[in-house]
């Protein structure tokens, strides 16, 4: 409440006034008959004695008139508002509220539009989600509404329904959570919830911090059918945090990585936009202190710092070290020291079982090798993508389960076939959830006898000249966006396979001429990919171009989602193949005691496949048909870049609509004030006839 307000609601005070009126009011002295004071000259009376509240209703009236104008006075300056949209001539309106239920919306909202954000403040999803419920609560019979989350990946929490009950049902199912932030995901889901619907207004309101991670990108915008909306300034990413998005323990050390946002994130300006409009760069005046400054990096067991490491003022993004003693527990806490604006970031649990994705490699360096020199084109292709996986290049395939199980993903690059012996481990690994991309060339179609492929790729592999060059991009939706690029490859040769490969197959992206270029096919728990054409430079171009990168990022993702990685962003999702009984539990981690408690997550079967997606940080423990394991979900680094994106002028259009009063008193004010003032002279009308009575009576 501002001082205005309350300097409003003081004239309240003045009620004491009718209070003080009528006690302070003198009458004359009651007179009596007493016959010896006519013996006495008279004198003029000097004292009148104070009445008593004697005309309480008149009193009352007069109290409530001060009340009600102290009410009227502070009416216009109350904020009791509400988010509404502005509609065009009454119509009806199709609408897609996208909430952003992101790790970075946990930052406290500025306060008042202020700069920086009051700690007792609402956080930033809290602020977004009360804004959807005025949204939703201002719909009306006729709208139409859909409910989108901005987490990623962006999900539809409630697809587009005119039942506005089951509007407030979902949103009070939302919950926040520590996913990355996907806009550009979530405002494509939503335009396509809205596309088809008979009102002809139809818009998009985004309630999010824009902190995606990618502060360069285009301004969001509206379409031409479609209109966006940005309402709330408030809600812009600023401030600084640091988080630890990985903590693994080899031996008696620790590993920690800490990032932290930049000291010179843009401050957003008056419309919204970032101050820096050169895709983030900072400006250079802004000497706010960074937030690792001060700031420690602790491992804890209980109440116990077993190590601690003074963050650099500078460090933007590190991986720290801690020297552990000997003798220390299983489960270690790594903590940061201090506070910044994000809290649930500062504390990540370590564990042996933290490392990265091991994906091995078994490649002919002389066969694929590049003109500048280095590593063969995939190896180089792997450390590009930055996947947050171990690759380790093999010479040749293990033979013994053993040695593949250390690893989660297994790349074969035209192998000459494989020996029993290996068919078999490959194939006892593939089924207890590993994946395998084999590829598939001249070597491969000239196996020697007894060697094979039996039962990863069935049927016989043949070699011959490719009769047609360039790859359907109609079949190859798997490789996203990249498949046009494979529409001119044109190899000098091709592998085919027998109809047997594609039984029980998905056929992932076809030649020109309909035969299968990438096959998928699941055995066991895990599943074999398998491409007619090897990665060798002398046969085609396929692994230099980004169809290949995309190739590669959908082979660790099915390898990370198998359960093969220790750890995963939160977000991301578990997938169980094969497996019937699958329990996952988040176990809470107390800072002084260890584990304090266990939190069930629901298992979904999509595609008669088991799937768990993690939205918290934290500890897990996955129980897959009765044998235990422990896994790690850490925060997505890009989500610590508090910088936000840009939005065009037109997604803060004041005819999109605002904030409107949700109460105005003033007109029943005004009309009780009215009727009491008719009260007050009703009152003293009657008083002056009944005191010439009282005077003729006395």
């Amino acid at each position: 409440m501002s001082f205005v307000t309350l300097g409003a609601l003081l004239v309240a005070l003045l009620v004491g006034a009718p209070i003080a009126a009528h006690l302070l009011r003198r009458r004359r002295a009651e007179e009596r008959p007493f016959p010896p004071a006519r013996l006495v000259p008279p004198t003029p009376p000097t004292a009148r004695r104070r009445s008593l509240l004697e005309d309480r209703a008149l009193f009352a009236t007069r109290a409530l008139s001060v009340l009600a104008l102290a009410v009227l006075g502070a009416t216009p300056l109350l904020r009791c508002s509400h988010l509404s949209l502005s509609r065009r001539a009454g119509a009806s309106v199709a609408l897609a509220i996208v909430v952003d239920d992101s790790l970075s919306m946990r930052a406290r909202a500025r306060a008042d539009g202020a700069d920086s954000a009051a700690r007792d403040a609402p956080s930033r999803f809290e602020r977004a989600l009360t804004a959807a419920r005025e949204l939703a609560g201002g719909l009306a019979p006729g709208d139409a509404a859909a409910i989108v989350l901005a987490g990623a990946p962006a999900r539809v929490a409630l697809a587009s329904t005119t039942n506005l009950a089951a509007v407030a049902e979902a949103l009070a199912t939302v919950a926040p959570s520590d996913r990355a932030t996907d806009l550009d995901g979530a405002l494509d889901l939503a335009r396509d919830l809205l596309r088809g619907l008979p009102q002809s207004d139809k818009r998009i309101v985004l309630l999010s911090d824009l902190a995606d991670g990618a502060p360069g990108a285009p301004p969001i915008s509206g379409t031409p059918d479609i209109a966006t909306w940005v309402p709330l300034a408030e809600l812009e990413a600023g401030g600084q945090d640091c988080g630890i998005v990985r903590a693994d323990r080899s031996g008696q050390k620790a590993r920690v990585r800490v990032v932290c946002t930049a000291a010179s994130a843009p401050v957003p300006g008056p419309d919204g936009a970032a101050a820096a409009r050169d895709g983030g760069a900072a400006a250079p005046s802004d000497t706010r202190a960074s937030a690792a400054a001060g700031r420690s990096l602790e491992v804890r067991a209980g109440d116990a710092v077993l190590g601690k490491v003074a963050l650099d003022a500078a460090l933007r993004a590190e991986e720290l070290s801690v020297d552990l003693p000997s003798g220390t527990p299983e489960i270690l806490i790594a903590a940061l020291t201090g506070s910044d604006a994000i809290a649930e970031d500062d504390r990540a649990p370590i564990i042996s079982a933290g490392g990265p994705l091991s994906i091995a490699v078994v490649v002919d360096p002389a066969a694929t090798h590049v003109e500048t020199g280095g590593p063969p084109p995939l190896e180089q292709a792997l450390s590009a993508l930055d996947l947050d996986a171990q690759i380790r290049p093999l010479p040749s395939v293990p033979e013994h389960a053993d040695e593949l199980a250390a690893h989660a993903g297994l790349i074969v690059d035209d192998a000459p076939g494989f020996t029993p012996e290996v068919r078999r481990s490959l194939a006892a690994w593939v089924e207890r959830g590993g994946v395998a991309l084999l590829t598939l060339g001249q070597r491969a179609a000239a196996a020697p006898l007894g060697a094979g492929f039996e039962p990863l790729v069935p049927g016989v592999v043949r070699w011959s000249a490719s009769p047609v060059p360039g790859v359907d991009p109609a079949t190859a939706g798997w490789l996203g966006p990249a498949s046009a690029g494979l529409v001119d490859v044109a190899p000098r040769g091709r592998a085919t396979l027998g109809p047997e490969a594609s039984e029980g197959a998905e056929v992932l992206a076809r030649w020109k001429d309909g035969a299968p270029f990438l096959v998928r096919r699941p055995l066991g728990r895990g599943v074999v990919l398998f491409m007619t054409l090897p990665l060798s430079t002398e046969e085609s171009d396929v692994a230099l171009r980004p169809a290949f990168l995309s190739l590669l990022d959908g082979f660790v993702g099915a390898a990370r989602a198998r359960g093969g990685a220790r750890r995963l962003a939160a977000g991301e999702t578990w997938t169980f193949d094969g497996y019937r009984d699958v329990k996952v539990e988040r176990v809470r981690v107390d800072a002084g005691q260890g584990p304090a408690g266990r939190e069930a997550l629901p298992v979904a079967e999509v595609e008669r496949r088991l799937r768990v997606s993690p939205p918290l940080a934290g500890l897990y423990e996955l129980t897959l048909d009765g044998e235990r394991s422990t896994r790690v979900v850490s925060v997505p680094e890009r989500e610590i870049d508090l910088r936000p994106r840009r939005v065009a002028d037109s997604a803060r259009a004041a005819e999109l609509g605002g904030m409107s009063a949700s109460i105005d008193a003033s007109p029943y004010v005004a009309l009780a004030l009215l009727l009491l003032l008719a009260a007050e002279l009703l009152l003293r009308a009657l008083g002056a006839r009944r005191a010439p009575a009282e005077v003729q009576a006395g």
